[in-house]
């Protein structure tokens, strides 16, 4: 609707979501073989001898999520001058809870400690938590004309994130007692001790045997609160050249309200000449591990962005990337840690202040630049265009271009994987809550230049395993050590032939890490490990293919 110089638009969505979930494991059963006191001392004997420090089963299950959402939505464009456009607008998104379709759901109330099943009655009832219903996003922005050359951009928004989908930690259908997370912390002087070769009990993991004290529940906060994200920029784009653009802007972004997974039952540590049991040692008692869906993660992001391009003109064109950024967060996302160690749950929940450090993500400087260039010779092209057909057709119409990529290093998080009387959880897995124990650091871990030798990168000598128990939690910060950096120069060249008036055909030859570079994926981050400090990977070697297309 065009009332004046307001443009209004105005919308109404709805959504209906089906999902079904069948995310539950292991259901052919989890050993850990840690060492220790108690046991042989090494991992790999106690393999040997049978001798499981944990270990751990699911049911199978299958969950019929069901979700609505509702959402509105008003925008002004608004000419207020010749040369400034404002771009106004809201947006209101209610997304209900998740429910069951068949009520098979519970949640843990930390209040009465039990679990509460849903039941029919309202969505409170059968999602066994409350309705969020003031997701209210405003969104502003302005296009300024300065002159012919020179334009002028900034705007503001928030975004809701009403589905995450981060394995079974909050997923509530994934509970007991519909599903039982089993899992048993022994040790060989327990008169209940089972071995490796005793395989696992006799209805384990059945409904109608759920032990609360054994099996991994999930509590989601009842008055959890959706996650939004709120993005904002500032930029000048200024026509330098002819056919070519030069923009600066500020971008950036601050999240709030994230999903963070954590052991809510989780136990303190051990004093130091003390051997209490994990179960011993947790704040509910009668209770194992308990996976907390928490909204205590947040981001930011910050970033300096400048692009300069040339649009293709004279058979040339070229576009450089530029982008210099800061990623802080507390809290990586589950499921996504590609060996760097960046997991979606924290190394003590009682302390999220030391959470804080670079995203996984985090590069800090970032530069693309891509080129295209037509070789000026053929009978289309400025010269050769009397050459004839077998000239042509052999050294006339190709076209080279490139992309040249360099970035800082990505950011890695050391970790160790600690013995029975330093743990304070046994949760395992990070979308369930897992307990992310780092090391302890006396100078700065990066080998220096003159120190590397082959793929070490890594000082083992700076990085210790923590030996007091009850300072399981090491001093280095999470993400705090950074990787080389990374290099690579990416080519094509490709020439057209043309068979029939309709009939063409495109040879096509493409050279990826053309230069053969280097580039090492993240070394072993786990100080338990032999090869800590080491890279085992890299990124892909030269790849060259050749590929012929044909357009009719």
């Amino acid at each position: 609707m065009i009332v004046g110089k307001h443009s209004i638009k105005a919308g109404y969505e709805w959504q209906r979501i089906h999902t079904e979930i069948q995310d539950v494991n292991p259901l052919y059963g989890r050993d850990f073989y840690q060492g220790g006191q108690g046991f042989t001392g090494q991992p790999l004997a106690d393999f040997m001898f049978g001798l499981r420090s944990r270990y751990a089963l699911t049911n199978f299950f299958i969950a019929n999520y069901r979700q609505v959402g509702n959402m509105y939505y008003v925008q002004d464009d608004f000419r207020l001058t010749r040369k400034l456009t404002l771009n106004l607008g809201v947006r209101y998104e209610y997304f209900t809870p998740q429910w069951e379709a068949d009520n098979k759901l519970s949640n843990f109330d930390p209040v009465t400690r039990t679990l509460i099943p849903a039941s029919d009655g309202s969505i409170a009832d059968r999602a066994q938590v409350n309705p969020d219903k003031n997701n209210w996003a405003p969104r502003i922005g302005f296009a300024y004309a300065m002159d012919l050359k020179t334009a002028i951009r900034g705007g503001y928004g928030i975004s809701y994130i009403h589905f995450n989908r981060a394995g079974g930690g909050n997923i509530l259908a994934i509970n007991g007692p519909q599903v039982v997370n089993a899992l048993v912390n022994q040790r060989p002087t327990d008169a209940t001790f089972l071995p490796t070769q005793g395989g696992y009990p006799a209805g384990f993991t059945d409904p109608d045997k759920f032990n609360q004290a054994t099996a991994n529940i999930s509590y989601m906060p009842r008055d959890i609160r959706t996650g939004y994200v709120q993005n904002w920029f500032f930029s000048v784009q200024r026509e330098i050249l002819p056919n070519t653009v030069f923009d600066i802007a500020y971008v950036g972004n601050r999240s709030n309200k994230l999903v963070l997974f954590a052991d809510f039952n989780q136990a303190r540590p051990n004093g130091p000449n003390e051997a209490a049991s994990l179960a011993s040692r947790r704040p509910i008692q009668g209770f194992g591990g308990i996976t907390l869906t928490c909204p205590c993660g947040w981001a930011n992001y910050h970033a300096l962005q400048v692009k300069l391009e040339r649009r293709y003109s004279g058979g040339l064109a070229l576009l450089n990337s530029f982008t210099w950024s800061k990623a802080l967060d507390n809290v990586g996302q589950a499921l996504e840690d590609q060996g760097n160690g960046n997991g979606s749950s924290p190394q003590n929940f009682y302390n999220l202040a030391a959470e804080k450090g670079p995203s996984g993500f985090d590069q800090r400087i970032n530069n693309t630049t891509s080129v295209v260039w037509e070789v000026p010779f053929g009978r289309t092209r400025k010269w050769g265009s009397d050459v004839n057909g077998f000239v042509d057709a052999v050294a006339g119409g190709w076209q080279i271009s490139g992309i040249n990529t360099w970035t800082t290093g990505e950011p890695y998080n050391l970790r160790y994987s600690p013995t029975g009387d330093f743990q304070t959880s046994d949760i395992t897995d990070d979308w369930r809550g897992a307990t992310w124990y780092r090391p302890n650091v006396s100078g700065d871990p990066v080998l220096s230049g003159s120190a590397r030798t082959g793929v070490t990168y890594l000082d083992r000598d700076v990085v210790t395993i923590p030996t007091d128990r009850s300072q399981p939690f090491g001093n280095i910060g999470r993400n705090a050590v950074y990787g080389p950096s990374f290099w690579q120069l990416d080519s094509n060249i490709q020439k057209g032939f043309r068979i029939t008036e309709r009939v063409n055909v495109q040879f096509r030859s493409e050279f990826f890490n053309m230069l053969n570079s280097t580039n090492f994926r993240a070394p072993v981050v786990n100080r338990s490990l032999t090869n800590f400090g080491q890279f085992t990977q890299t990124y892909q070697p030269r790849q060259i293919q050749f590929a012929l297309k044909l357009l009719f």
